[in-house]
């Protein structure tokens, strides 16, 4: 039986010789390749944190002495060290979430993995075990270092500094990279220390003096390293960094030395007041083809050979994100003024190709999305277009800034959002569903929803001609869907993608969800229900054409991948009825809630958003069996009761 297999809880830790724990570390990160190898998923940053994960477990006593980790994709070791080991279905439904989850096990605490967050809540939960009277309790937070870059960690240590009477144990994890390598100020400061060659000797030379000196020399040593800014760290001109803060700071320590950190972390313990402890790590350790890769040290990766770090079933389709890379560029090309801003995510938004053509025409601002977008609006100011890339789900953190820095001031600033809608696996801090319904809020924001790659480039290129307000371009996650092209562009810019029979029913498809509204149009027409189908192409503000259209059928039917509940559809219905228009309309979308990681194809069944289930829905609604009813028509004699269960052929469909 493996070291490992026998871990049931972090109290198994307790019992294991040195010699042990370096045995199981190797096993984890044996595990870790050859599981995540299977499923996908966070490898790079959890091959980096086995020792430090396995020492504040020995040290601490989880959940009694709660951990909190920023960000989450870090927390598949303390899976594995409280009783997770069943990774087969890890961010798939039914298995293990890619991120901390509480319904999985009391030992998870924040489920949230939106950077920057975690020193916000251990300083609330801090104060609350003090003010209840639980002292003898700690609480640890896991602090990645690209986290230091966003604002709401300094708001934090600024508090944190300002009360010392309680158990708080911040432990760095500096492995000099967040997605890629982490940027800035702050990142500049910690790489010196992390590379000068007078700590690294320092550093050896006196522990191994003081450990030839026995027990007593460990403890001269324990003292040393754990001075108020540590002899080390004054050597290092740390101090400088931490002296205004008023936290004890202890570091910089080797992450993969077990002893080190076993001692660094009792002698943190022990302080009963907030300490930083700084530990230095690499990201993908133990792992050759992580190491060597130079993007982001396997960050997170989808099925890969585990011999060789190749991936596994690589498809040669285009993702939606190569397509806005590519449109950027051009865009690039064409105007001096169009330039790139970015939070910590330079390669995964598309910036890449953009960044090695204009390289002074690149902004990565780490992880702080607020400064990102005001930054934008005086970027705007300044005569330039700026084009904003961010994952849809972190557009959230900015919202006020959007509103106040640049809506207010008519900026022209293009928001680039990668992954909006369901995103599957990574879970319910990463789907994309809030954008629409948070965005149109905005006074004078214009959204255009790609529904192809053509329409992509076309409407990136509408979006950065705009130069007295705030525009967003949204794409889901993966592949580009299929070219959908279009039987008429009507004057407002509006595509009609299919007419067909009567004007029963008008299909408004909202991006890639046009292909959906296409399949339902062919099954309604098996059905002697007369469809139209088009896409608005721009969602915000609602297109006349798209009134224009609502007037003239019996029903509209909208459909969107975000949710409902303030989505497109709810703003179609209002200026329907700003416009006197009576037609009914039902706003297909998702639920407002927070959905489980999952596939795309899953999550969307849940939904109801798929061709069978609309199109079944539908033709009650147009028999008046389903509520909203379509309006009544004096034609309904060759309607079926019953959606047929698959749509007429392509050549069919494209019938006018």
């Amino acid at each position: 039986m493996s070291l490992l297999a026998s871990i049931t809880g972090p109290r198994d830790l307790d019992a294991l010789s040195p010699e042990q724990l370096e045995q199981l570390a190797q096993e984890v990160r044996d595990f870790l390749v050859e599981n995540v190898s299977r499923t996908g998923g966070h490898l790079g940053p959890n091959l980096g944190v086995v020792e430090l994960t396995i020492a504040l477990h020995r040290v601490f006593d989880s959940p009694n002495d709660p951990f909190v980790f920023d960000t989450g994709h870090q927390s598949y070791v303390h899976k594995l060290l409280t009783g997770r080991q069943d990774f087969r279905g890890l961010r798939s439904r039914g298995g293990l979430a890619g991120y901390p989850q509480r319904s999985e096990s009391p030992h998870d605490v924040v489920e949230s993995s939106h950077a920057s967050s975690s020193l916000s809540w251990a300083d609330g939960i801090s104060r609350a075990l003090t003010r209840t009277g639980r002292t003898d309790r700690h609480v640890v937070a896991v602090v990645g270092d690209g986290a230091l870059t966003g604002g709401m960690t300094w708001e934090a240590l600024n508090n944190i500094s300002d009360d010392n009477e309680r158990n708080l144990v911040i432990v760095v994890n500096d492995n000099g990279r967040s997605y890629a390598p982490t940027i800035g100020g702050m990142a500049r400061y910690l790489n010196r220390v992390r590379t000068t060659e007078g700590y690294e000797n320092l550093r050896r030379g006196s522990d191994s003096f003081f450990r030839r000196l026995g027990p007593a020399g460990r403890a001269v040593y324990r003292g040393v390293r754990g001075g108020t800014h540590g002899f080390l760290s004054r050597f290092t001109n740390n101090e400088a960094l931490y002296s205004n803060l008023d936290i004890k700071y202890l570091g910089p320590i080797d992450g993969h030395d077990l002893r080190a950190l076993d001692e660094t972390l009792r002698l943190a313990k022990a302080h009963h007041a907030p300490v930083i402890v700084h530990v230095i790590t690499e990201k993908g350790r133990g792992y050759e083809p992580a190491r060597n890769d130079e993007a982001d040290q396997f960050h997170a990766v989808g099925k890969i050979d585990p011999a060789t770090g190749e991936p596994l079933g690589s498809s040669d389709a285009v993702a939606w994100t190569d397509v806005f890379a590519d449109a950027l560029v051009d865009a690039g090309e064409r105007r001096e003024d169009v330039i790139a801003i970015t939070a910590a995510m330079l390669r995964p938004t598309g910036l890449q190709p953009f960044a090695q053509r204009f390289p002074d025409r690149v902004y990565d601002v780490g992880i702080a999305e607020q400064h990102a977008v005001a930054s934008a609006a005086g970027l705007a100011f300044g005569g330039l277009h700026p084009v904003v890339a961010i994952y849809a789900t972190f557009m959230n953190r900015a919202f006020d800034q959007v509103m106040m820095d640049v809506a207010l001031h008519r900026a022209g600033v293009t928001f680039v959002l990668d992954r909006s809608g369901v995103t599957g696996p990574d879970g319910p801090s990463h789907h994309g569903v809030w954008d629409l319904a948070m965005l149109q809020l905005v006074p004078g924001i214009r959204i255009a929803a790609p529904r192809d790659e053509k329409r992509l480039r076309e409407e990136f290129d509408e979006a950065i001609a705009v130069a007295d307000a705030p525009t967003v371009v949204r794409f889901p996650k993966g592949a580009v869907s299929p070219e959908l092209p279009a039987v008429e562009r009507l004057a407002d810019g509006t595509d009609v993608l299919w007419r067909h029979g009567e004007q029963d029913v008008l299909l408004v498809g909202i991006g890639p969800m046009a292909g959906l509204a296409m399949d339902v149009a062919g099954r309604l027409r098996a059905q002697g229900i007369g469809a139209t189908v088009i896409d608005p192409r721009w969602v915000v503000p609602v297109q006349p054409s798209v009134v224009e259209l609502a007037a003239s059928h019996r029903l509209v039917i909208t459909i969107e991948d975000g949710i409902r509940v303030g989505g497109i559809g709810t703003r179609v219905r209002q200026v329907l009825r700003e416009a006197g228009v009576d037609t009914a309309v039902d706003e297909l979308g998702l639920p407002d809630a927070f959905i489980d990681h999952a596939s795309r194809e899953q999550i969307l069944e849940d939904a109801g958003l798929t061709a069978a289930k609309i199109a079944q829905d539908v033709v009650a609604q147009v028999l008046g069996t389903r509520i909203p009813v379509a309006r009544p028509s004096t034609d309904t004699g060759a309607i079926w009761a019953v959606a047929p269960e698959s749509a007429p052929a392509d050549e069919e469909r494209q019938e006018r």
